[in-house]
């Protein structure tokens, strides 16, 4: 149950996220939702490229040849935040319009005064 407990907290966050995303009116907390599903694709890759007792993916630091985690799920995990940030910047700035425009960050509402 304990080795499985990392994925559980993938699964939960990502829960959160959807429920956020799916069931909320305010277009702020939508955007935080979407950074929560963001942060459990991390945490998946981060989850994913562990592994028990590993040393450094440098080969000429490595010694004897241990077990050496994957860089891949790293590389991947960076270039996962930082278009999580792009996106989370891009969402906010077509908030801050949204708000200009129809006086409001209610999504029925806002879908209501289009035109």
């Amino acid at each position: 149950m304990i080795n499985n407990m990392p994925m559980i907290a993938v699964g939960a966050l990502f829960v959160i996220g959807l429920y956020g995303v799916l069931f909320k009116r305010n277009i702020i907390k939508i955007a935080i939702a979407v950074s929560v599903v963001e942060s459990s694709t991390n945490l998946f890759l981060i989850v994913l490229g562990y592994r028990t007792g590993g040393s450094i993916p440098v080969y000429t630091l490595a010694g004897d040849f241990k077990k050496m985690v994957l860089p891949t799920p790293q590389a991947l995990t960076l270039t996962a935040i930082v278009i999580g940030l792009a996106t989370t910047a891009l969402l906010l700035a077509l908030i801050m319009l949204l708000y200009k425009h129809y006086e409001t960050l209610d999504v029925y509402e806002i879908r209501r005064l289009r035109g």
